[in-house]
């Protein structure tokens, strides 16, 4: 790309300034203002509500490479940050077309609107197709997004600031995605046209405590449609504090930033937890920092993964999963030291997607099996988690699928 790229003939009231000084102009959406962050692209064809209140896409810029966002509007039950009032998730978003007036009956605001509400910056009417190119090319970059009504933008203030953010390596963003205090969900499952169950406190079978780097919703309804007590408890929590609580089985949420960054305080705790025989499954952050615990190392992507379409493979079964994925980070397959088993793998690059542990009921995914937005193919890993719960307890398992 050019150093400006004017890719619509409208005024612009919004701009994109990448680090390298490329300046892409649009039409400002949601928010105004302006915010220093990370582009990447999703190529997931719906869900970008979801997309966009995962916590784990904190301090960045989602560009969807699927041209029209916005046709069902959005509403109350699709948000997957746990405290929403907390605004947990991307700060800005790309779009190619301008945002339609909503057409689904589950629509109880368009997004423009809802942009506006949750503080989020958008840029629409550009050359999304070139821009995931670039990215692809040149890998994530640093930017700014800002949006003006009146088009007034000092566009060399604001490559300088795009030039001098440090990018994502080395932040801990975890303790800003985190619960601010221990919590109990009870929701169940969403089921079509008939919304969402509490589970009862007498039907719940078993005890599962989340360590909350950034957790998704959706993942907690999967717990609790499994008949499970769930109790979150902040990213910091000790390990005394969460044995106390005497769980059956402890789950490493998803979140955003450097794993290496938040493994400082979150490694000893999961070492500590390893050591037990209480089973534990990690999701995206919880995978990453767990590889941590047990000896290997991460590493930044070029791009990262972004998406709903992404092929995986189980080793342990010989199937191959459509999975959504959100990372920029990655356990290094090389790194994993003897006795920890490589499970998954991206079958777009070989990249690490799972783990487990040799002789401990221990084991993590890389992939987003909740499916929230996505397939549901790697549903059956939450009941194979319970299952380690429930030999744990001596009880029959559950078939996976």
């Amino acid at each position: 790309m050019t150093a400006t790229t004017p890719w619509t003939t409208k005024k612009p009231t919004a701009v994109l300034v990448l680090a390298d000084g490329t300046v892409i102009e649009g039409t400002g959406i949601g928010a105004t203002g302006k915010v220093t962050a990370e582009v990447v692209f999703n190529t997931a064809l719906t869900g970008y509500q979801e997309i966009l209140t995962d916590p784990s896409y904190l301090s960045q810029i989602v560009t969807f490479t699927f041209p029209h966002i916005g046709n069902i509007g959005t509403n109350d039950e699709d948000i997957e940050d746990l405290t929403p009032a907390a605004r947990r998730g991307a700060v800005g978003t790309i779009f190619k077309a301008d945002i339609t007036q909503p057409s689904n009956y589950r629509s109880a605001k368009d997004l423009d609107a809802w942009l506006k509400s949750r503080g989020v910056i958008g840029l629409s009417g550009i050359d999304t197709r070139a821009l995931t190119a670039w990215i692809r090319q040149n890998g994530a970059p640093n930017a700014v997004i800002a949006h003006d009504p009146n088009g007034n933008f000092d566009i060399e203030a604001l490559k300088a600031e795009a030039k001098a953010w440090s990018g994502l390596e080395g932040l801990d963003l975890a303790k800003e995605a985190t619960s601010g205090q221990s919590s109990q969900w009870t929701e169940k499952p969403w089921v079509w046209n008939e919304g969402s169950e509490e589970l009862k406190a007498e039907d719940a079978k078993y005890h599962i405590v989340c360590i909350d780097y950034g957790v998704k919703r959706n993942i907690l309804r999967l717990f609790t449609g499994l008949d499970c007590k769930v109790t979150v408890v902040p990213a910091q929590t000790s390990s005394e504090d969460i044995l106390a609580l005497k769980p059956d089985g402890i789950f490493l949420s998803n979140g955003p930033g450097d794993p290496a960054a938040t493994g400082a305080y979150a490694v000893p705790v999961i070492q500590d937890i390893v050591k037990t025989d209480i089973p534990t499954f990690g999701i995206c952050l919880g995978h990453q920092i767990l590889g941590l615990a047990l000896g290997a190392t991460t590493e930044k992507m070029h791009q990262g993964h972004h998406g709903a379409n992404h092929p995986v493979k189980d080793h342990t079964t010989g199937k191959v999963e459509i999975v959504s994925m959100n990372h920029g980070f990655a356990v290094d397959s090389k790194s994993l030291p003897q006795g920890v088993e490589e499970t998954h793998i991206s079958l777009f690059d070989g990249t690490n997607c799972g783990l487990r542990l040799s002789g401990k009921p221990v084991f993590s995914v890389q992939h987003h099996p909740e499916a929230s937005p996505g397939p549901q193919d790697s549903h059956y890993l939450f009941r194979r988690f319970i299952n380690m719960v429930r030999e744990n307890k001596g009880e029959a398992a559950l078939a996976e699928r």
